[in-house]
């Protein structure tokens, strides 16, 4: 996803300084290679933070170079990021003490919309810090809604991650469901997106999963599960009770239990067919079929 944004900025001519674990994404992104994290703070107005989780945005943050040796007043820090709003709440507090705003801002729309500049944008922090940065994100983004106070981006982020994550196990295990049953499946998604079912996931995904486009670059099942324990962790902290997670923790638990931890979260399908004997939504194609009957 870091990628995909870096490649929409460079793309509209703003020039990137990049650093990565995986030096490959910077250029193939199209940005300008810097030696460190901190060397990319040190020559840039605006830091974007695009990282798997708070472990490791806390890291970036804290660790030895890192960002907070690095930072000088007027700067803004945006993490786009799914993160614990609480340790977002506390970089903030950190940064601001420095002179520098800090904005959680979560995605939304999958690769496709990241590939398109078509992202939606959920913001916590300063009205004003966005206004500064708001060219840079409109490069990635379509909507960009200011929900809150520093913690309110990465909490509406996880909210609406649980939603999607409902959405894709239950679509998911329905689909299975509708394939043992003997169902043509694309009629029975065009039934359901006329119905009262419809989702993003019989919308967007299924449509591509049925032919064994598994739209791959998005969330993988391991990220989808870390999101479902921060909302579960949140809704704790808010003292609301969680009486629907446990179908999607079950569900992205078994995908990283049975081989697809790293494979896009839209391969819980899968895992859900492997236990209902072996069911594939798709029948792959004889010229790319591996040696285990899987697509090559």
């Amino acid at each position: 996803m870091g990628g995909r944004m870096t490649r929409c900025i460079v793309d509209a001519g703003v020039p990137v300084l990049g650093f990565d674990a995986r030096a490959e994404s910077i250029t193939a992104a199209g940005a300008t290679p810097a030696s460190s994290g901190g060397a990319v703070v040190d020559g840039s107005d605006a830091v974007l933070l695009s990282l798997p989780d708070s472990r490791v945005v806390e890291a970036v943050v804290y660790g030895e170079d890192g960002l907070l040796s690095h930072v000088r007043e007027g700067q803004v820090v945006v993490d786009l990021s799914t993160s614990s709003p609480d340790s977002t709440r506390r970089i903030h507090a950190d940064l601001v003490a420095r002179g520098v705003e800090y904005l959680d801002a979560g995605i939304s729309g999958g690769a496709a919309a990241a590939e398109k500049g078509a992202l939606t944008l959920m913001v916590g922090g300063s009205p004003d810090a966005l206004e500064r940065v708001r060219p840079v994100l409109d490069h990635i983004a379509t909507n960009v809604h200011l929900v809150g106070e520093s913690g309110a981006g990465h909490t509406t982020k996880l909210l609406n991650n649980f939603l999607n994550a409902i959405a894709l196990s239950a679509t998911a295990e329905v689909m299975v469901a509708a394939k043992k049953a003997g169902l043509d499946l694309q009629t029975v998604l065009d039934v359901f997106n006329q119905s009262s079912g419809v989702n993003f996931a019989t919308l967007n995904r299924f449509p591509k999963i049925i032919h064994g486009d598994y739209l791959k670059g998005g969330l993988t099942n391991s990220l989808m599960l870390k999101d479902v324990a921060l909302y579960v962790e949140l809704l704790g902290r808010l003292g609301v009770a969680s009486l629907n997670s446990a179908g999607p923790v079950a569900s992205f638990g078994l995908a990283r239990a049975l081989g697809y931890a790293d494979e896009i979260s839209n391969t819980v399908v899968d895992a859900i067919g492997d236990v209902s004997g072996g069911v594939r939504l798709h029948e792959p194609a004889e010229s790319s079929a591996g040696a285990d009957g899987s697509d090559a």
